[in-house]
């Protein structure tokens, strides 16, 4: 295979299922595939996650050669490594506020995760957020009340629940929210709200626009269904051998499954069929 040039193309990878295995360690093809996109080609590659920038930091800095700035909190925000920093932020809708406050006025069990740009607030943590923070070492501080939360932007707030009261609690929420908000499930014990414009997609556009990288030659590789807004976006879109197979509809190529490389199966790909 000859060299080319892709230093006008993007690849954006999920996570877990797509850059990792199932057993969340990447494998050493997807590494090497990195590799020889980023250095040899010139090619830009990154990660889209729901994760916050501290939690993708550990999966991104093992990425040899990246420095392409990462798609955090569903799309809510890009996250510079190399300046430290956030350098874009879809925060929620300041309505969301009020309507936190009725939940957690209703539900007395309900915990809520407010994810701001720097810092996560947990408001009346109990169990199922504070065991979420354990998980991955996350930084955060506890309030009491959401009142006691600085006056920051929020890229995404978490409502953490017990299973049987999930589908009540939303319901709830989703009644009193308008245009300007989305609920999305994540677990059986958690959904998040989120600006309605924010998703994978949506944020692949805007880093596509930092890096004047055409869309026509951006790319996105997931295995689940919270992928489906990025593959409708980028200009070539992959899912993993792994995902439910209604999803290859939407994409351009299937890999093989997480286990056996798919991030390098799609880099070939791409690699083999364009470029300069």
């Amino acid at each position: 295979m000859g060299k080319k040039d892709f230093s006008d193309w993007l690849i954006v990878s999920d996570v877990d299922g797509t850059l990792n295995n199932k057993k969340r360690k990447t494998p050493l093809l997807n590494l090497s595939a990195i590799k020889r996109f980023v250095k040899e080609s010139g090619g830009n590659f990154t990660l889209a996650s729901a994760r916050g920038a501290e939690s993708l930091g550990p999966h991104y800095r093992k990425l040899p050669g990246v420095k392409t700035p990462a798609i955090v909190l569903n799309g809510a925000g890009i996250y510079d490594y190399e300046k430290e920093k956030m350098i874009w932020f879809n925060p929620v809708p300041s309505c969301a506020v009020e309507i936190v406050n009725e939940a957690m006025r209703r539900f007395p069990l309900l915990e809520i995760g407010v994810f701001t740009e720097d810092m996560i607030y947990l408001v009346r943590p109990r169990i199922l957020s504070v065991v979420m923070m354990k998980l991955d070492n996350l930084t955060h501080k506890k309030c009491s009340s959401y009142n006691d939360v600085p006056s920051a932007d929020a890229g995404k707030i978490i409502f953490f629940c017990l299973p049987w009261q999930k589908k009540k609690i939303k319901a709830f929420v989703t009644s009193r929210s308008d245009d300007s908000l989305a609920c999305v499930d994540t677990t059986s014990m958690s959904f998040d709200m989120l600006n309605a414009t924010t998703n994978k997609g949506n944020a692949i556009k805007v880093l596509a626009e930092i890096l004047g990288v055409p869309m026509k030659n951006t790319c996105g590789i997931g295995d689940y269904y919270n992928d489906v807004d990025m593959f409708k976006a980028v200009g070539h879109a992959a899912c993993c051998g792994n995902s439910p197979d209604e999803l290859e509809e939407l994409c351009e190529y299937r890999t093989c499954h997480c286990n056996d490389g798919a991030v390098a199966d799609f880099i070939g790909y791409i690699e083999k069929n364009y470029g300069n």
